[in-house]
């Protein structure tokens, strides 16, 4: 009846609930430059980080829904955004798409896969082949958003929980349980739909109350 949690360094912990709240990590370019830029123009955060590139030439990396709303928000402060898409055509629908016209900041580059971030100090060009013509083509820019989705940490919960297609923790929205009882889930490791700080707490909350609830009975 009891769950039995096993560490790295091989030690194992015994409850009668869990709670897995492992988040979520941006998923990686995997490019030349990526790791060394992170926090020197590289930023998975445009909410944290836009502000800090007013007057600068930066690119999104992606051209989905969350791609466009990003470069939205960076056209408030940048004077030049790109979104860059490594198939033919964007997949952001039309009404966001139409928003990002509208800011006259906004250039949409399709058939871009991205092959180097560089600079010094910090980043000041990238470098990517156009997939259509096979060129390699280098483009200022001070800042690098990456766009393109998130990998949740769940490797290690196995078959104990159900996912959806992101490999996110389905829970019950009003317990945070899932389909094993006594077992529950909270914040960006799960299905919620906004993955933001203050939801994640109060996922937590309700988590916590729910296992409490739950050992008490």
């Amino acid at each position: 009846n009891n769950f039995i949690v096993s560490t790295k360094n091989k030690k194992e912990f015994e409850s009668k609930t869990v709670i897995i709240t492992s988040g979520a990590d941006p998923r990686p370019l995997e490019v030349k430059g990526e790791k060394e830029f992170i926090g020197k123009g590289v930023s998975y955060c445009v909410t944290c980080d836009g502000p800090m590139f007013g007057n600068k030439i930066v690119a999104v990396i992606g051209g989905g829904n969350s791609g466009f709303e990003a470069a939205i928000s960076l056209a408030k402060y940048a004077s030049k955004v790109y979104i860059f898409e490594y198939s033919d055509k964007v997949v952001a629908n039309e009404a966001i798409q139409e928003q990002a016209k509208k800011t006259g900041k906004i250039e949409i580059i399709t058939s871009a896969a991205l092959q180097e971030i560089k600079g010094t100090d910090f980043v000041d060009s990238i470098v990517y082949q156009d997939r259509g013509t096979q060129d390699i083509k280098t483009l200022d820019v001070q800042g690098v958003f990456v766009e393109i989705g998130n990998q949740p940490a769940t490797s290690f919960v196995g078959d104990l929980v159900d996912f959806n297609g992101k490999d996110e923790i389905k829970v019950d929205p009003k317990t945070c349980g899932t389909k094993t009882l006594g077992l529950f889930a909270a914040g960006d490791v799960t299905n919620t739909m906004l993955k933001q700080i203050v939801v994640a707490t109060g996922e937590g909350a309700k988590a916590a109350i729910s296992a409490y609830k739950y050992v008490q009975n």
